[in-house]
């Protein structure tokens, strides 16, 4: 059967089960699983044998300028839950995708970052979740997850890259990471490197495109923002650049023209944004053009993964030709088998989309660490959780790795693109564990 086909007969037995779970109304032994509320979720999936025995979400913004990518990302982790027939060991699980974000904004929202939160651990279906994208919102869900009952709820981000919510670092309180763990048990793993690496990999590109002295721009009263030009400061310094200024952008403004005038009087040769294509990007790009020239001129510009996605181009248009931007982890055309099987379906689920979003294959990848851990739990919510650290996967979707007692993935490395009619791949950098330890200060 073509896939195609197969995935329009598997959504209509998903929406027939959900109509049918409906009608069941609260009588948990005729539906299964209790669903998370529908003011933020989408409806139950199970396309499995008999009735799902425990319930995994995922926790995205699926709104505004991440609405693409999100949907990319809840379509590879159901892509994953459909190759292993719904199960996991034993245990039949079901999928509810919910939303962290609101319409005012299009972006995540802490309100509703902490209510799905409690949906999630007060409901004794949920045995793990798979998000978020936003590091912000995953320090509120963190703590939460972590005291839930019966051993608290297992988290698999895709997307997350804050330092502070793994290991200290001189961007982080004092308190950080241990705030976020109250019982003093980790419940948190990720599958994409962190702010360090990143800005250890960002700051050796930089170098390598001769770039001395770049001037960092970041978002105002966004704290991810905040840390992540530190990291990105602190790698420069050990590399011999010189940060020529470090200034925030204020994502209400109309004009940043005064903060190029800054960079054209600092004698940057480059600049750096650090932030969220939310944040008011794409007028900031427009103003570097247009005070300081073409990126690939004089002055370059370089920008983190919270702006490296095709709505950046989008947006931006042709101010955005020639901006290079980093993602922590290899992007999509450099996966392995595996990689390149689930890329291939994402294309088939996506025709008019111009590529495959880079965290996409990565959700599927915490999917499937996910399911791993629920299988060697035998179903239990501390059991999961217990074993997802020191886990391996030997040629997983984004390759092999470990993940450590810390929760994070070794090894780390980090994709440098160039934006064109889409971003299109030009380096992957493994920076070497001293200049990640330098960036994490």
């Amino acid at each position: 059967m073509p896939r195609a086909v197969s995935r329009l007969l598997a959504a209509s037995l998903v929406a027939l089960l959900a109509a049918l779970l409906s009608a069941c109304g609260d009588d948990d032994d005729e539906a299964g699983v209790k669903a998370l509320p529908s003011a933020t979720c989408g409806e139950l999936e199970y396309g499995g044998e008999g009735e799902p025995d425990a319930l995994v979400a995922s926790d995205l913004p699926m709104r505004g300028a991440s609405r693409e990518r999100s949907q990319q990302m809840v379509e590879a982790i159901r892509i994953v839950l459909e190759q292993s027939d719904w199960i996991a060991g034993e245990t039949r699980l079901a999928f509810q995708a919910c939303d962290d974000s609101i319409a005012k904004t299009g972006e995540w929202d802490p309100a509703t970052c902490r209510g799905n939160a409690r949906e999630y651990a007060s409901n004794p279906d949920v045995i793990g979740v798979v998000g978020t994208y936003n590091s912000g919102c995953a320090a509120l869900i963190i703590p939460i997850l972590n005291r839930a009952p019966d051993g608290g709820v297992a988290m698999v981000s895709p997307g997350n890259t804050l330092i502070c919510l793994t290991q200290p670092s001189d961007a982080c309180p004092r308190d950080e990471p241990e705030s976020f763990y109250p019982t003093g048990r980790r419940n948190y793993a990720r599958v994409v490197p962190d702010d360090a690496a990143e800005g250890a990999g960002l700051a050796e590109f930089a170098r390598r495109e001769g770039i001395e002295r770049p001037f960092v721009l970041y978002a105002g009263g966004d704290r991810v923002s905040t840390g992540q030009a530190t990291t990105f400061r602190l790698a420069a310094a050990k590399l011999g650049l010189t940060v020529a200024g470090l200034e925030a952008w204020d994502p209400e403004a109309k004009s940043y023209i005064d903060l190029m005038q800054q960079a054209s009087a600092s004698d940057a040769d480059a600049v750096v944004l650090i932030g969220l294509l939310e944040q008011n990007v794409p007028q900031l790009i427009a103003d570097k053009v247009s005070e300081l020239g073409p990126n690939d001129g004089e002055v370059k510009l370089l920008a983190d993964d919270g702006i490296a996605q095709q709505a950046t181009i989008d947006e931006a248009g042709d101010a955005a030709t020639g901006m290079f931007v980093s993602v922590p982890g290899r992007e999509p055309g450099s996966l392995p088998a595996e990689g390149q099987k689930l890329v291939t379906d994402l294309e088939q689920d996506f025709p008019s989309a111009p590529q495959v979003e880079l965290f996409a294959p990565y959700a599927g990848q915490a999917a499937q660490v996910m399911l791993d851990a629920i299988d060697a739990g035998g179903g239990e919510r501390a059991a999961t959780i217990r074993s997802l650290f020191e886990f391996r996967i030997t040629g997983g979707i984004v390759g092999s790795f470990r993940i450590k007692p810390s929760g994070d993935p070794t090894p780390q490395p980090i994709t440098v693109s160039l934006a064109r009619k889409s971003f299109e791949p030009v380096a992957e950098i493994q920076p070497p564990p001293p200049l990640v330890s330098a960036a994490r200060g």
